[in-house]
C-alpha cells in the first residue's frame, strides 16, 4: 500500500481516469458498430462525422494510437463511399 498521501491521491486519480477512458473507448466501438450496420448512405454519412470526431479525440488523449484512429477512419470512409 502507498505510504504517501500524494501516492494515494495518484491511485485514486488513475482509477477515475481508467474508468473514464474505458467509457470513451467503448462508446466509440459501439458507434463504429452502428455505422457498419447502417445501410443508408445519408444516415451513414451523418454517423461518419460523429465517429471520426470520437476517434480523433481518443487519439488526441492517447487512449488509442493515432495510426489506429487513422486506419479506422479510412476504412469507415471507404465503407460509406461504397454505399448506395
Amino acid at each position: 500500500m502507498a505510504n504517501h498521501s500524494s501516492a494515494i491521491k495518484r491511485i485514486r486519480a488513475n482509477d477515475a481516469k481508467r474508468i473514464q477512458n474505458r467509457y470513451f473507448h467503448k462508446s466509440a466501438r459501439t458507434a463504429i458498430k452502428n455505422l457498419r450496420l447502417t445501410a443508408d448512405k445519408k444516415a451513414a454519412a451523418g454517423l461518419l462525422v460523429n465517429v471520426s470526431s470520437m476517434l480523433d479525440k481518443l487519439a488526441k488523449r492517447n487512449i488509442i494510437h493515432k495510426n489506429k484512429a487513422g486506419n479506422l477512419i479510412g476504412k469507415l470512409t471507404r465503407y460509406v463511399g461504397t454505399l448506395k
